[in-house]
């Protein structure tokens, strides 16, 4: 009977270690799944150096995250952010969907580049809308008892804080405009349908980060910029990207079939010269 016991302790404990060892290497996988699934999702390079988490407290960084810019677009990256905090219900990790508690992106370095009829910041979201688009049809048609669509988030509170948005444009010839991002706090993402998947959170977060970079707090800086350079000869093509009602720029968080054409408010003057 001793022998037994011990036997059976022995095996709780390999078990437990198993256990552990898996969940201690969290990181890596999740690293992963980053630079795996970010880029289907965005249809552009997204990859982060390092993903660190612990156990214990549910506390994860996401070290030197990357979205790069679609086809088109001359720009090194879309944005680049040195550090993600992520706190997370370690309770949920094991579990459908899983927890965040809070989601902080801090000091995000953002380059908004315009092209004729479109720019860098608006290619993104479409590609973004059609992965969630297509995420929620797939969800819908495959079987409940097979877990194909991975498991759902939900995220108590996103922000972003301290960001800069560079404008960059050919006309401006190597010359830098940088405006403040308005700081962004999102809640509750996901919480509506028990879970969102991780291109429907992700859309929820980037259709608002788009808001706010074509927000007037943004766009009469550069307005006032290109202003101050004056002698910029800017092709006809880009002097209106087109009118948003303004409107339907205060629903944009309320409909992602919206956001594209609503985030352009104050938008519509950028490139223009008195």
């Amino acid at each position: 009977m001793k022998k037994l016991l011990i036997a059976g302790v022995v095996v709780v404990v390999i078990v437990a270690g198993i256990g552990f060892f898996a969940l201690s290497n969290l990181g890596p996988l999740v690293k992963k799944a980053i630079n795996t699934v970010g880029p289907q999702i965005a249809k552009t390079d997204v990859k982060v150096d390092d993903v660190s988490i612990s156990v214990f407290s549910g506390q994860a960084t996401i070290k030197q995250f990357f979205l790069g810019n679609p086809n088109g677009f001359k720009s090194a990256q879309a944005m680049q952010v040195d550090s993600i905090h992520l706190d997370i219900d370690e309770d949920s990790i094991t579990k459908d969907p899983i927890i965040i508690n809070k989601i902080e992106i801090i000091s995000p370095e953002i380059t908004y580049e315009k092209i004729a009829g479109s720019d860098n910041f608006q290619t993104i979201l479409k590609n973004v809308q059609g992965s969630a688009k297509a995420a929620g049809k797939d969800g819908k048609k495959s079987d409940p008892s097979e877990d194909k669509k991975g498991k759902k988030i939900i995220i108590n509170d996103v922000i972003i804080k301290n960001g800069k948005v560079h404008l960059a444009l050919a006309a401006l010839a190597g010359k830098e405009i940088t405006a403040p991002l308005p700081d962004i706090h999102l809640t509750d993402i996901g919480k509506e349908k028990n879970g969102a998947t991780a291109a429907e959170a992700f859309e929820k977060i980037f259709v608002s980060l788009y808001s706010n970079i074509s927000a007037d707090a943004v766009t009469n800086i550069f307005n006032d910029s290109l202003k101050q350079l004056g002698d910029l000869k800017i092709p006809d093509n880009l002097k209106d990207i087109g009118s948003a009602d303004s409107e339907t720029a205060k629903k944009t968080l309320d409909s992602a079939t919206n956001s594209v054409d609503s985030a352009t408010k104050g938008l519509k003057n950028l490139f223009k010269k008195e």
